[in-house]
């Protein structure tokens, strides 16, 4: 049993590419005592990712030259040496991208397959779900019926804000690439408006599509987006800042400058943190029942993009740096 893995290759200058990768195969991993194999059923790439694979200090570990990286996981133990968990369990948790990855379990957490589809586990279910939820609850503190704003509306987080903002009553309103993804929003999640930032004035379509000014801005670009957000916010409003994508393949001497009119947050009040969604465990734990019975009683749409094989993992990676992914992005391994 043979197990191919996505090693890094060297690390990228602005855009990723993939001669940045390397695929290596080697045989399948065997559990130490204590240790559990798990045969990675979906695995997931985020726009973190890009900032670890460059060799700086930040919340997480950089990703090695040489060694395989690490995503979210969903599969199924097949061998376990007295680990945490019985082969046949289905767990969740930070994998390596290969077809099988050896863990002590620590991190892991079991998973229903019968509840939701197994990718579910890495975007709903998972962590976009529980940042969009740690987001607004816990940082931004989104009131029933405030006004919501949220860039990238229609990626892995987006789509949860919005939905989420939908059933607290507020109005919601964001900002896609492509008429496709603005369809989506309006058309299946119910948002109130929403526009194609490639293509509109964004400062114009901003403040069209907000007729009661911000109170919530749920930040996942940065640029443009960002200040035009900012000359529109409503007094004590909060952004809770959750990305930039704009900026993560910009080169470090070719940085834009910042918004021009931060200066707005003084007069209106205006709060802005960033977050690091596990530094909130218990509204994690706390979404998992929520949006699992937001599911089951229909109020809550999902969309994914799939592709097959962890030999694609790295252009799969890199189309969703590039906004070319509908939804969640994973990459499916196995049937296991």
């Amino acid at each position: 049993m043979s197990n191919k893995q996505i090693l890094l290759k060297s690390r990228p200058t602005g855009w990723p590419l993939q001669d940045n990768f390397e695929v290596a195969e080697t045989a399948a991993p065997e559990p130490a005592k204590g240790q559990i194999v798990v045969e990675t059923s979906y695995m997931s790439v985020d726009p973190y990712m890009r900032g670890r694979m460059n060799d700086v200090k930040s919340y997480v570990p950089p990703f090695q030259i040489g060694a395989p990286l690490q995503a979210g996981i969903v599969g199924k133990v097949v061998a376990s040496n007295e680990g945490p968990f019985d082969v046949g369990t289905y767990v969740v948790g930070m994998g390596d991208w290969a077809n099988y990855t050896v863990t002590d379990g620590a991190g892991y957490n079991a998973v229903d397959p019968n509840l939701a589809p197994l990718s579910y586990y890495l975007g709903i279910l998972g962590m976009p779900g529980m940042t969009a939820y740690v987001g607004l609850k816990g940082v931004a503190e989104m009131k029933e019926g405030e006004n919501l704003f949220v860039s990238a509306a229609s990626g892995a987080v987006g789509q949860v804000v919005g939905q989420i903002g939908k059933n607290m009553g507020c109005h919601v309103a964001g900002s896609a690439g492509s008429d496709d993804k603005v369809a989506y929003l309006k058309d299946e999640l119910g948002f109130d408006a929403a526009f194609n930032y490639k293509t509109e004035d964004v400062y114009k379509a901003v403040r069209a599509s907000n007729p009661n000014g911000i109170d919530v801005y749920f930040e996942n670009v940065g640029g443009p987006v960002l200040e035009a957000v900012i000359d529109n916010l409503n007094f004590n409003a909060r952004i809770a800042l959750c990305g930039m994508i704009s900026l993560y393949n910009a080169k470090l001497d070719e940085l834009p400058a910042g918004p021009r009119n931060m200066a707005v947050l003084v007069g209106r009040s205006v709060r802005m943190q960033g977050f690091i969604v596990s530094n909130y465990p218990e509204l994690c734990r706390e979404w998992v029942g929520v949006g699992a019975t937001w599911l089951k009683e229909g109020k809550l749409k999902y969309r994914e993009s799939v592709a097959e094989g962890i030999e694609n993992a790295p252009q799969a990676f890199i189309d969703m740096l590039g906004g070319k992914n509908f939804g969640k992005q994973v990459v499916k391994l196995s049937d296991a």
